[in-house]
């Protein structure tokens, strides 16, 4: 059985990402991309759709041991676990080193203090546990072989062969090292080059040290920072600077429930913001691949933006349920791909615009065909505004008029006018300057509640969306605007879960359906990010400063984060580690960084 999500640590090359349990269970594994089948998938169902679990030996029918401690190498993203067991202390060292050939998952086991009988257990099993491989050895080598995929073991340790698992039996010293790697190949390729255990963990650790020292946050939240940038670093596939929203699929919203979704693509709005906060903390390498990556995703073809692509570029995202599967905690269906990939959500031209605008006013070297892809999505913009949309959470009801969309066409608009004030662009200047007012005139009028001082949802409706708490933090309104003011508000006294974060929207009530989706969801951690920014804004610094860290403790012994929080339960819900949460984490602590040095 699967671990809680928050049990899990993250491991990856920047080209995939495994995921590893307390109790030394890889149970998550997509070789050799992120969006490639799992050879792993034990996490969406049982041990019999693919897992690598090495720790301490313990009797057949018991629970694997859980670690005793864990942690990360310094600031890195190699794992380190240890167990204390009757018979002494071991550890073992996961990581994947940057990629250099052929993806590698490494497992190092140590010796730390008496004798401990070690198990390894192997079991592969491709195409998201559907395929069972032919193992055989080849040499001194086992490989498991299906279809497209062969999977390479090297050990020095003695392995054997029961109930189509390949294991290993072992026991270890203090001092004494005993390493496990897997390396994916081409089936038609020959064998993967002879793995380096030693020199590659030395290698990973270097690298990892030398990204970290390129950050400029020096504030008093820098652990929990530097853990976010690594995680999100993690999420970028480097050959492309494409940027995952999270390594994983079906992690679900509600535990048993079936909000259940993809998130191994590319989101133009999850990755522009990521964009953001890469650049704030120094990183304009990521910067520079991200847009590069978007100038060809888009390519010559803006006027039909998707809102996520694959992370090369890919536009086909065709949505799939895995029938064998049974899904994390019984929570079906398991989907592959995703549909919302074709939806309208106006919301992005925004976020993309922010992001390349950012990227210019902080020294980015000019692109020119950026600067056309800009004015191009506003040539969009102006005749498809005033339109309804999806919005930013992909309802998959009926299209609405939602407020935050048309904020994010103003933040569009005024970005590209100020491009063009700046004379960086030629425009027609004055007629967009015209369609940013007519913008803000008609959120202004259509999207605010006098009654209740508070804008809402979408147009014609009541409900709130924690979208809304943007409208200052994009510009759109001052933070100490009553309406801005009544918003926060609003959304503190309605969206809030006992515990003071934020649920994205109501899933009942007046727009009861209006995700066109069955049951509930957990608070939405970017959201409770966000209202802590707002509210250091509006000068409640103390207030802010307590929403933070109470969302800081949220986080695993790790400092890693999934998509939401539930409420009843206690536990980390959704798709893990999130982008989408690890960002506003960064914002936030930014924000409330500054706001002390100025006396907030």
């Amino acid at each position: 059985m699967a671990g809680r999500i928050e049990d899990y640590a993250l491991i990856g090359d920047m080209q995939t990402a495994a995921l590893v349990c307390r109790d030394g269970t890889a149970d998550w594994l997509c070789l050799p991309r992120f969006d490639s089948h799992a050879a792993f998938a034990g996490l969406l169902g049982t041990e019999e759709h693919g897992y690598w679990r090495i720790g301490p030996a313990h009797p057949s029918g018991a629970a694997p041991p859980r670690a005793d401690r864990r942690r990360y190498r310094g600031d890195s993203l190699v794992l380190e676990s240890e167990w204390d067991t009757a018979r002494g202390t071991v550890r073992i060292i996961d990581f994947m080193p940057p990629r250099d050939g052929a993806p590698q998952l490494i497992r190092i086991v140590e010796g730390v203090s008496g004798r401990v009988p070690m198990r390894s257990a192997l079991r592969m099993r491709f195409s998201y546990g559907r395929v069972v491989p032919w193992v055989h050895k080849v040499g001194d080598r086992t490989v498991a072989v299906a279809g497209p995929d062969s999977v390479w073991l090297d050990t020095t340790a003695e392995t054997f062969g029961k109930d189509l698992t390949t294991y290993s039996d072992f026991t270890v010293s203090p001092g004494e090292r005993v390493a496990f790697t897997i390396s994916w190949q081409p089936s038609h390729s020959g064998p993967p080059a002879l793995p380096d255990p030693d020199g590659s963990l030395e290698a990973t650790e270097e690298f990892w040290r030398e990204w970290v020292e390129h950050c400029t946050y020096h504030g008093p939240y820098r652990d929990a920072v530097v853990r976010s940038l690594i995680t999100l670093k993690a999420l970028t596939y480097a050959p492309t600077g494409g940027i995952v929203a999270a390594p994983t699929t079906s992690l679900p919203e509600e535990i048993g429930g079936v909000r259940n979704w993809d998130y191994r693509f590319t989101w133009l709005r999850d990755a522009a913001i990521t964009l953001s906060s890469l650049l704030r903390t120094g990183y304009r390498d990521e910067a520079r691949a991200w847009r590069e990556w978007l100038l060809r995703a888009v390519a010559g073809d803006p006027e039909n933006l998707q809102i996520m692509y694959g992370i090369a570029g890919e536009r086909e995202l065709s949505e799939a349920e895995l029938s064998w599967l049974p899904g994390y905690e019984n929570s079906q269906p398991v989907r592959v791909g995703n549909g919302a990939a074709g939806q309208l959500q106006l919301d992005v031209y925004g976020e993309v615009t922010e992001a390349l605008h950012l990227a210019h006013m902080t020294g980015l070297a000019r692109n020119d065909y950026a600067s056309l892809l800009q004015l191009r999505l506003i040539g969009y913009l102006e005749d498809h505004w005033n339109e309804p949309d999806e919005g930013i959470w992909e309802v998959r009801g009926p299209r609405r008029h939602f407020v935050h969309s048309k904020v994010m066409a103003w933040v569009a608009v005024d970005r590209t006018i100020k491009l063009i004030e700046a004379g960086d662009v030629d425009g027609p200047l004055e007629r967009w300057r015209e369609m940013r007012d007519d913008i803000h005139r008609d959120v202004c009028e259509k999207g605010y509640d006098k009654e209740r001082n508070t804008f809402t949802q979408s147009y014609g409706s009541k409900e709130l969306d924690a979208s809304l708490l943007l409208i200052p933090q994009m510009g759109f309104l001052p933070p100490d605007d009553k309406r801005v003011i009544g918003t926060i508000e609003a959304i503190q006294r309605e969206l809030s879960t006992p515990d003071g974060f934020v649920l994205r929207y109501p899933t009942a009530g007046e727009d009861a359906g209006v995700d066109g989706l069955e049951g509930d969801e957990g608070a939405f951690l970017a959201c409770s990010f966000w209202l802590a920014d707002d509210l250091a804004m509006i000068g409640r610094v103390d207030e802010a400063r307590q929403l933070f860290e109470k969302l800081l403790a949220l986080r695993n012994d790790l400092g890693l984060l999934a998509e939401e929080w539930d409420p009843h339960l206690k536990r980390q819900v959704g798709n893990f580690p999130q982008a989408f949460s690890h960002v506003p984490l960064i914002d936030t602590a930014l924000r409330l960084t500054a706001s002390s040095a100025f006396g907030g």
